[in-house]
């Protein structure tokens, strides 16, 4: 069984990939990471993950572009770091990227946390209240789980809640979501929101 993340071992695999960059001859990699290994990272829960989720990478000219397919030098560099900690062969993974097609939050960009692991690797972590945003869409699509923990955990108000769940229905419009939205919303005690959907 492979080895999950806590905050020590997430900071050892990345100064790790970070490294096997340098001795590739890598191009330098400016990435984006949100889910689990960001709450861990940025001390907003205690728990561990199996995975590093790359939403996208910032570009030359400050862009988010999509992570799917990750590039090649940086997935053969995060399997070899895989095989050195004993972590699962797709720790590093574009899961989330087509969040950066559906849109990301206004304002997203000016709320990352950059840390710099050497020449080649920069990682930039979501806020919490980008968090927010990630984790309510995420428990709609998926249900009940650690993504309605984690936004438990996250203590949204009631503003970033409604924020969060407006944006999300700018990705699915079905009255389906709606309806799963609205449900949730009001099982996590948030009634008054709820009934603004």
């Amino acid at each position: 069984m492979a080895t999950r993340l806590n905050s020590e071992l997430l900071e050892k695999a990345l100064k790790l990939l970070a490294g096997r960059l340098e001795l590739d001859g890598s191009p330098p990699f400016n990435m984006i990471v949100c889910g689990g290994s960001s709450l861990i990272a940025m001390g907003l829960v205690v728990r561990t993950t199996k995975d590093v989720d790359v939403v996208g990478f910032i570009d030359e000219a400050n862009r988010v572009t999509g992570a799917k397919p990750l590039p090649a030098p940086l997935l053969g560099a995060a399997k070899r770091v895989a095989a050195d900690l004993g972590l699962d062969e797709n720790w590093l993974n574009p899961g989330p990227a087509d969040l950066v097609a559906l849109g990301l939050p206004e304002g997203f960009m000016g709320r990352l946390e950059a840390r710099k692991y050497g020449r080649c690797l920069i990682v930039n972590f979501i806020s919490r209240y980008d968090q927010i945003h990630f984790k309510v869409y995420a428990a709609i699509d998926r249900g009940p789980g650690y993504h309605v923990d984690d936004l438990l955990v996250l203590k949204p108000n009631e503003k970033e809640l409604e924020e969060a769940a407006n944006w999300a229905l700018t990705h699915d419009t079905s009255d389906g979501f709606r309806l799963i939205l609205k449900d949730m919303l009001r099982k996590l005690g948030y009634e008054s929101v709820s009934d603004k959907f």
